[in-house]
């Protein structure tokens, strides 16, 4: 399990350049962003956790390319490279703005059953974000309501959810929702790296 770590934690980790692990980097490895925005700040606060953000990496092995994975709020479902978080988030020719750690899955998966769950998360590209999902869910806690339906639109944890589904691995998480943290919490990940 990767440690629960508080902000500043976080930001005391060391730093590892991107071009010094970017071949270790694996198709399955997580992305973990805990961002300094608005949006990033009420799913931190909702959630009582550091992180605002999961995705899943994607490394096209003969481009040699290192992809992210992910549902991204008033976006949705998308692929972008790993380096436009670090130089030309948003297009703005700046980092993005928190920190972002990854980490791996200290689990066997066949190689069968991650192209699976890549698959998937290739087929859901364009879905929408479910922007309003982060109010239903502060709904759901405050009144203890269980989520009563699946949709056809995500946010970042139950994308890659349902992505390591196809992939043979369960994440559990309680009825309400599921989280970065919950993800990040799960016996089987385990911390790799601070990026930015």
């Amino acid at each position: 399990m990767a440690e629960v770590i508080t902000k500043q934690q976080l930001k005391d980790l060391p730093i590892v350049g991107y071009d010094t692990i970017r071949h270790e980097l694996k198709t399955g490895d997580l992305f973990f962003g805990s961002g300094s925005y608005f949006f990033s700040g009420i799913i931190q606060n909702l959630t009582r956790s550091t992180w605002s953000h999961v995705a899943i990496i994607y490394k096209d092995e003969e481009l040699g390319r290192v992809l992210v994975l992910e549902a991204e709020p008033f976006v949705g479902v998308r692929m972008i490279p790993l380096s436009k978080y670090l130089n030309d988030y948003k297009g703005r020719r700046k980092p993005y703005k928190g920190q972002i750690a990854l980490a791996h899955l200290s689990l066997p998966l066949s190689k069968d059953d991650l192209n699976s769950g890549i698959s998937f998360g290739l087929d859901e590209l364009t879905r929408p974000y479910d922007n309003i999902e982060i109010l239903r869910i502060m709904i759901r806690i405050l009144f203890r309501i269980t989520k009563r339906q699946e949709n056809r639109s995500y946010i970042c944890s139950e994308f890659v959810r349902d992505i390591l589904a196809e992939s043979k691995v369960v994440m559990p998480y309680n009825d309400t929702y599921i989280s970065p943290d919950n993800v990040w919490q799960d016996a089987r990940v385990t911390y790799k790296c601070r990026i930015l």
